[in-house]
């Protein structure tokens, strides 16, 4: 069968016959999106959208083939830790595959995701980018490669915090070496918190920290699990006070090289052999008196590790939200292109009807990723409602988005069949990194209960039920018929929030954070649908609200399912969907 698509620009006529099996490989993952350009068009200013948009295609391109393949290989040669060379002297080396050094080039050098927000001249721009042309290059580069955007985010989330608590000398010495675009003058950024007895409980961190007669520091302990091991800087937390708990802690900038060129005092003990991200190396770490310098004031290591974390979360929920775009793109290409009795797979109902349910939880998070990122905008311009949004909705997107993520992937492992459980297709390795989201900078629980203190010790309920009402009066009203039932909804989200603070009912954590996300993105679909382009996204926030807030009986025939023929066309019928 021959096969015939229009793209934005021109269309595509293959007269070779399709395989039997459908490969997505080589199409173009921005052209293919339906709602990506127009809503770029919402969140960036008119003159970087029009600077932005060549890259993006061009990216959507390498994306969808070439690093598509090189992340494919790089999953399948993982990093390998060299302890000693050949002549037994201690090396500490960890060896790359080409395949992931060609990645992060691309992503360090080319594109320069890790330093566009703290200088010019990255794709010839020459202000720093705004944190949502960050969040949407890097979204699209995730579709392709997932591990290495663990790095990239902690490389960019240590110069913020660098840049927000460090001293200026130390800022003049680090900053430049962390937002280089010269991938041979880099030195890329690391986080290394977590400890055998001190996971999610930072208070129990027990390496030890002691100051020199110099003002430098000395750090004695094991680090559990710390990706990018071999980072040229990396952000440590460590005990400098004899007090108990949190009050004690401090935040130290841990250098991989002394200033005379030698290894610092510390080894990489091991690398972990992970379900996902296998691409990147993850390790664990002895300090043997290395030296580190102190970022912030003694004893608030936490509160200044916070920023970073806090960070890190916001890239997950990102990362999360384009491993979903890529696994509805692979589906809906698939059904596009494979038949079965007589069919597309595309043109059964039932098959429509799974897809929808992917494309609502999937734009739920891009819709949260881009007013997120929106949000901290804001608050770096010192808006104190940017703050408190931003304090919230972090959490949020971090909590629910990296749980939909390990179901809209498994979903699309379904779709395509036997083929989705074989690891020469995309679809295993979407499953296993999805299931890092929960885990890392926080697993399910803590994040969820993070929202409830969000609500409780800053003051984020309010701000953020201001914030949901003007999106709505903003956006496309809900239809008459649906009226009462969104009122009643969002009532009963906000008395669930208000009594599980007020009772401290932290039994209540997960059902709440839910309940808050898919109001909140209800109301953002809903805004953004006002906008050209994105009008079918009023349909998905209908979907929101009848499937996700309001209550409804499994076993009664709905009709909420059926949608306009519109948006059907915007979803399954996409352009960009042909090699």
């Amino acid at each position: 069968m021959a096969v015939v698509k229009e793209t934005r620009n021109e269309q595509v006529d293959t007269t070779q016959e399709a395989p039997l099996i459908p490969d997505s490989r080589g199409i173009n993952l921005f052209l293919a999106d339906p709602y990506f350009d127009d809503l770029l068009k919402v969140y960036l200013p008119a003159d970087l959208y029009k600077h932005l948009q060549p890259h993006f295609k061009k990216l959507g391109a390498e994306a969808g083939d070439e690093l598509d393949e090189a992340a494919m290989v790089a999953d399948q040669h993982p990093p390998v830790l060299s302890v000693r060379n050949r002549a037994g002297q201690d090396e500490n080396k960890i060896h790359k595959h080409p395949a992931y050094v060609d990645l992060e080039k691309k992503a360090y050098q080319d594109y320069g995701l890790a330093a566009m927000s703290h200088r010019g001249g990255v794709l010839g721009w020459s202000e720093p980018m705004p944190p949502a042309a960050k969040y949407a290059l890097s979204y699209l580069f995730v579709q392709a490669e997932f591990g290495l955007c663990c790095p990239v985010s902690m490389t960019d989330s240590l110069a913020r915090t660098l840049r927000k608590f460090g001293d200026e000398d130390l800022i003049d010495k680090v900053l430049p070496q962390v937002s280089a675009l010269d991938f041979d003058e880099l030195k890329q950024g690391a986080m290394f918190m977590t400890e055998e007895g001190a996971g999610s409980d930072v208070s129990a961190t027990a390496t030890i920290a002691e100051e020199q007669a110099d003002g430098s520091w000395r750090l004695t302990g094991d680090k559990w699990f710390c990706s990018n091991p071999d980072a040229g800087f990396a952000m440590v937390l460590a005990r400098s006070e004899d007090k108990p708990g949190l009050r004690g802690i401090s935040l130290f900038l841990l250098p991989r090289e002394l200033e005379d060129g030698t290894p610092n005092h510390y080894r990489i003990l091991r690398l972990k052999d992970k379900l996902g991200t296998r691409s990147m190396a993850s390790g664990e770490i002895r300090l043997e008196g290395a030296v580190a310098w102190l970022v912030g004031e003694r004893g608030r290591g936490f509160n200044h590790m916070t920023d970073m974390i806090n960070n890190s979360r916001l890239s997950n929920g990102m990362r999360a939200a384009g491993l979903m775009r890529r696994a509805l793109t692979e589906s809906i290409y698939f059904s596009n292109h494979r038949q079965a009795f007589g069919q597309y797979l595309v043109e059964l109902p039932l098959m429509q009807r799974q897809l929808l349910k992917m494309a609502v939880t999937t734009e739920q998070s891009r819709a949260i990723m881009f007013q997120t990122a929106r949000a901290l905008e804001l608050a770096d311009s010192g808006d104190e409602t940017g703050k408190k949004l931003l304090r919230i909705l972090t959490p949020l997107i971090k909590f629910r988005a990296c749980r939909d993520a390990r179901k809209v992937t498994g979903d699309a492992m379904e779709v395509r069949g036997g083929c989705g459980y074989i690891e020469e297709w995309i679809e295993p390795r979407l499953v296993r990194d999805a299931h890092l989201g929960s885990i890392w900078e926080g697993t399910s629980n803590i994040v969820a209960l993070d929202v409830i203190r969000a609500m409780d010790r800053n003051g984020c309920l309010e701000p953020l039920r201001a914030y949901v009402e003007q999106l709505l009066q903003e956006g496309v009203p809900v239809s008459d018929a649906l009226a009462d039932v969104q009122t009643e909804s969002l009532n009963k989200v906000w008395a669930l929030a208000e009594m599980a603070v007020r009772d401290k009912r932290s039994d209540l954590a997960r059902q709440v954070g839910s309940a808050i996300y898919n109001a909140v993105t209800m109301a953002i679909l809903r805004w953004e649908a006002k906008h050209e382009g994105l009008e079918t996204r009023a349909e998905l926030a209908d979907l929101v609200l009848q499937h996700k807030l309001a209550p409804w009986d499994p076993c009664v025939d709905s009709e909420s399912a059926q949608v306009s023929e519109e948006l059907r066309n915007k979803l399954f019928n996409q352009e960009g969907l042909s090699t």
